[in-house]
């Protein structure tokens, strides 16, 4: 990094912590093909953006007047990623909800900030909430939320978006939202550790799918480089019993990204084409998302982010705030998300592959000392950011 950028970067740094609406400038690109600069900035957020019931989000999204995304709308304005994944974003077919929330609040300036435009954007299908017919938490009922192929109130509750300033390129873009999760190797079959009885019944278990959600790769073109935004969002690993069926779901489908890396060899990964083996090798990639996984803490079954984050593929930012250093009592805290007052948890993670040059990396935490905390309710995640930069 140079000295001017760390110089303007701590800057920026300190107008932000007091609250002032700095715009941290976005990487000047004359358009999507010919970037003039070789640094990009990626990010992920978990915008808790979803309604009650279907349709519900997209009705408080209508006419651009909902307080919750005019916050989201600030924080992205704030930050100012090339690339934005969001997480819990309703999905619906039409797209209605992604179009809305870049037209009416992305768009507009909001509390003082310019606004940004993204002309690329992708609603991602998601498992949340779509019917299974399976009584798969073996209650007696076929319809709960529990017995939809990722937990869900109705289809695509929770799901996913790519917002990009470069094209994507749509029609390479690989999802594995039907991957079963008894086609993992060596998966990890839910078992009640009394009895030694599993969890989901063998008619269950041969059809669960892995993703909670969906995986996806999403390749965006980058003036003459691709880019593979690598993007989930697991489970998270509560809200069960003794035989953790839900941390080992999550620990799963964290491991996918781990075989994604092996690469065409992993030819037990089948996307929804029918296309076998992971990523291309030499492949320029971000992993990304709300992993629901902290690699020292929590409920989770660690072992699958650690071995993740010392990938030899990939390089581990590891973005810190003072904010979270102030609520945790540490010196430098990693936390991304807040679950009450002593429940701060590195859940959001955007993980670059090791051919690009890490610039820099950040979270999106206002300090409370400083004042600047009126986006902070918008959610109970912070947005995960890094800049990276193309080698020669």
């Amino acid at each position: 990094m140079t000295a001017f950028f760390k110089r303007f970067h701590l800057i920026a740094a300190s107008f932000l912590s007091l609250g002032c609406p700095i715009l941290l400038a976005q990487n000047s690109t004359p358009d999507g093909n010919n970037p003039a600069s070789k640094t990009i900035r990626v990010a992920t957020f978990n915008a808790a953006l979803y309604g009650n019931q279907s349709g519900q989000l997209v009705s408080r999204l209508r006419g651009g007047k909902n307080p919750q995304a005019h916050k989201i709308a600030a924080i992205v304005q704030t930050i100012r990623p090339d690339i934005l994944l969001v997480n819990e974003i309703d999905y619906d077919e039409k797209g209605l909800v992604v179009k809305l929330f870049g037209k009416d609040y992305l768009n507009v300036g909001q509390r003082g900030r310019a606004a940004i435009e993204y002309p690329y954007r992708y609603a991602v299908p998601s498992n949340t909430g779509q019917p299974s017919a399976l009584d798969i938490d073996s209650n007696g009922s076929t319809t709960d939320p529990n017995d939809a192929w990722g937990y869900g109130v109705y289809p695509g509750q929770y799901a996913m978006a790519v917002y990009s300033r470069f094209p994507i390129l749509e029609s390479k873009i690989r999802t594995f939202q039907k991957y079963r999760w008894s086609q993992l190797p060596d998966a990890l079959r839910p078992t009640d550790p009394g009895t030694g009885k599993s969890y989901y019944t063998d008619e269950v278990w041969n059809q669960l799918r892995l993703s909670s959600k969906n995986h996806i790769d999403v390749p965006i073109q980058v003036g003459q480089q691709v880019v593979h935004l690598l993007a989930s969002h697991p489970t998270p690993p509560v809200f069960d019993g003794a035989d953790d069926h839900n941390g080992c779901r999550n620990h799963d489908e964290i491991r996918f990204w781990t075989d994604y890396l092996q690469g065409p060899r992993a030819t037990h990964l089948v996307d929804d084409d029918g296309n076998r083996g992971g990523l291309a090798d030499h492949s320029l990639f971000v992993i990304a998302g709300d992993l629901n996984s902290d690699p020292e803490t929590g409920d989770s079954r660690r072992a699958a982010i650690q071995d993740l984050l010392r990938h030899e593929q990939l390089q581990d930012p590891k973005p810190a705030s003072a904010a979270a250093s102030e609520l945790t009592g540490t010196s430098e805290s990693r936390a991304t998300a807040s679950f009450g007052k002593n429940r701060q948890m590195r859940i959001d993670y955007t993980l670059p592959s090791r051919e690009f040059i890490l610039n820099d990396a950040g979270v999106f935490w206002p300090s409370k000392k400083n004042g600047g905390q009126d986006l902070i309710d918008a959610s109970d995640h912070r947005m995960v950011w890094i800049d990276i930069e193309f080698r020669p």
